[in-house]
């Protein structure tokens, strides 16, 4: 099975301090009422951040991408991007954190209970802890199993937002994947095309062009433009196109990026066997230079 960044000890019972609303609070005192608005309704925001060697990685823009986030779900933030960016280093540097997992997140407080509630107070809070690597031997084949869930129609959800909402999906599809003996799940789109995994962008590997779905019902990942700039860079041609499933037969390689997998080789999907080939390998050797540079 996956592992996940949640690991022992509890995340709710730790040493440390974390960012809540403008101040380092002590990591167990920072919490929210239990009739938060973003609690019930699924409207909170957050990202998803890793530090190497202390410093975040693309941070510019995963605090760019909260605040967008918030807008497209109908809420402003207290605190401007650069703000944000300020924060995630003093949590960073307070946490005395080298390689490690930061989780911004954002959501409407408890001031009503209102489905419709656009004065609620707006929260936001910062954490980091240590999180080398979501596979502490490195990356390994990682085995998918296709979901029954779909990703929403862009007509239909807020698609470019990273908000709970839409990581319900993710959630369930994830728990039937797992439940099956996968380590992850693979989503089709509303049109039943491929579209991503539970948490993370896919690329597939056909007559040695990089294929991968355009991001207009899922989140255009910053390690998916990363990934994408890397490829541009080797050399390597890449498409961005609507693929049916049965394009998997004529993938060479398949792999899947995000910030918690970085570039994570896919060695299975449902029944379909792919190897860890050189594509892959070397788009992700590219990134570990990168992030540490």
């Amino acid at each position: 099975m996956s592992p996940a960044p949640y690991a022992s000890p509890p995340l709710d019972d730790r040493d440390g301090v974390i960012w809540l609303d403008g101040d380092l609070v002590p990591w167990r005192t920072a919490r929210l009422h239990v009739l938060s608005h973003g609690l019930h309704y699924g409207g909170s925001v957050f990202e998803g951040e890793r530090a190497y060697g202390g410093r975040v990685f693309k941070l510019a823009e995963h605090s760019a991408r909260l605040v967008a986030s918030a807008r497209a779900m109908g809420f402003e933030l207290p605190w401007k991007a650069e703000e944000l960016d300020d924060a995630t280093r003093e949590v960073v540097a307070a946490s005395g954190l080298d390689d490690g997992y930061v989780r911004p997140v954002a959501w409407r407080g408890s001031d009503t209970l209102r489905l419709v509630a656009p004065d609620n107070r707006v929260h936001v809070a910062i954490a980091a802890w240590p999180w080398p690597r979501i596979f502490a031997d490195g990356p390994r084949g990682i085995r998918l199993g296709t979901a029954r869930w779909r990703r929403a129609a862009p007509d239909t959800a807020p698609v470019q937002a990273k908000t709970a909402a839409l990581y319900a999906l993710g959630s369930l599809a994830g728990q039937q994947a797992e439940a099956a003996g996968h380590d992850d799940a693979l989503l089709l789109d509303h049109r039943g095309r491929l579209a991503e995994a539970t948490g993370a962008n896919l690329f597939l590997v056909i007559d040695e062009a990089l294929h991968t779905p355009p991001p207009d019902c899922v989140l255009d990942g910053i390690t998916r433009r990363t990934v994408r700039d890397l490829a541009h860079d080797l050399g390597l041609t890449v498409v961005e196109r609507h693929l049916a499933p049965a394009e998997l037969d004529r993938a060479t390689e398949v792999f899947l990026t995000g910030t918690a997998y970085e570039v994570q080789p896919v060695t299975a999907v449902d029944e379909r066997e792919f190897p860890v080939g050189p594509v892959g390998t070397a788009l992700a050797a590219a990134y570990a230079r990168l992030v540490r540079a």
